[in-house]
């Protein structure tokens, strides 16, 4: 379970988000939000990437006290995803098996279903935007984690990788991993229900 108490974050003195209570069983869960709500902020706080006020712990691993247990439980992939310019693919996919303790052969196979095998050797600055997506959608089902965090995960895809999306987060969710997303376009996922909260007035509102 992923539980949030009393988080609060501020950027200056403008509110972004007032969070007392909030729980994230087992599920898929769709967070939306108009622009500048603080679906993305919320996203990072639960990834651990942003300092807040208050308390985030999944299964009791608090993000603070224990943080690098802690991430290694969420995995999180950004709506724009930015990397060192002078990293290859592979140094980052290197680098997430080694501190996911991550099997390298399931890693291959996301390697292949998403087709980046090609460009993983070069340079990410030499990457079109669609290329470091997909790069960044590999690293986000690296290692064991409890939960993924997709913020607008079918943004800059091609049309051939959406289905390739679905299929893992199916293949994830059966095996007991946990996702939250946020997304303007339908994510659209047969025989599994996606809950819907919504982030407004600084909230989070269960749909």
């Amino acid at each position: 379970m992923l539980s949030i108490k009393n988080v609060i974050k501020e950027y200056g003195t403008h509110l972004i988000l007032d969070i007392p209570r909030l729980q994230f069983e087992n599920g898929l869960f769709w967070v939306k939000g108009a622009n500048g709500s603080g679906k993305s902020t919320l996203l990072k706080i639960i990834s651990g990437m942003i300092p807040f006020d208050g308390e985030v712990n999944i299964d009791e691993v608090d993000s603070k006290n224990c943080p690098t247990d802690y991430r290694r439980l969420v995995n999180y992939v950004e709506a724009e995803p930015l990397y060192p310019s002078f990293l290859t693919g592979q140094d980052l996919i290197s680098f997430f098996i080694a501190t996911r303790m991550a099997n390298r052969e399931e890693v291959n196979t996301l390697v292949q279903k998403f087709s980046i095998g090609s460009f993983i050797k070069n340079p990410i600055g030499t990457y079109s935007s669609g290329m470091v997506k997909k790069l960044s959608l590999v690293l986000a089902f690296i290692g064991e984690p409890r939960y993924i965090l997709l913020d607008e995960p079918l943004v800059t895809i091609d049309k051939e990788s959406v289905p390739i999306l679905y299929e893992l987060v199916k293949l994830y969710f059966g095996r007991g991993v946990n996702f939250i997303f946020t997304s303007h376009q339908a994510f659209e996922l047969e025989d599994i229900a996606v809950k819907e909260l919504e982030v407004k007035d600084h909230k989070v509102w269960v749909l």
